[in-house]
């Protein structure tokens, strides 16, 4: 129970300010569709999205096994990170 109550509030902290919740946001502030409406397809997406990374994930542990995965997508947010900064100093 602890693993899924660590994976439900990382994945929760992840998720906040994210481009999705802000996505969410807009289509709720236009008002053109009900708010049940946009929680249920935000709600959606976001399960299957979820359905996607788990199942990708599983196929590809068998494949990384010595691969530091963890290391190569914090490097991987560094990389984009920088790259939007340059970007924001450029135009």
């Amino acid at each position: 129970m602890r693993e899924l109550i660590v994976m439900f509030f990382t994945i929760f902290i992840a998720e906040l300010g994210d481009k999705t919740q802000l996505a969410t946001i807009a289509f709720a502030a236009e008002g053109k569709s009900k708010p049940i409406f946009v929680f249920a397809a935000s709600a959606g997406a976001l399960v299957l999205s979820a359905v996607v990374s788990v199942v990708v994930g599983t196929m590809a542990a068998r494949f990384l096994h010595g691969v530091p995965l963890k290391l190569i997508a914090g490097i991987g947010f560094i990389l984009i990170g920088v790259l939007t900064i340059i970007e924001q100093y450029r135009g």
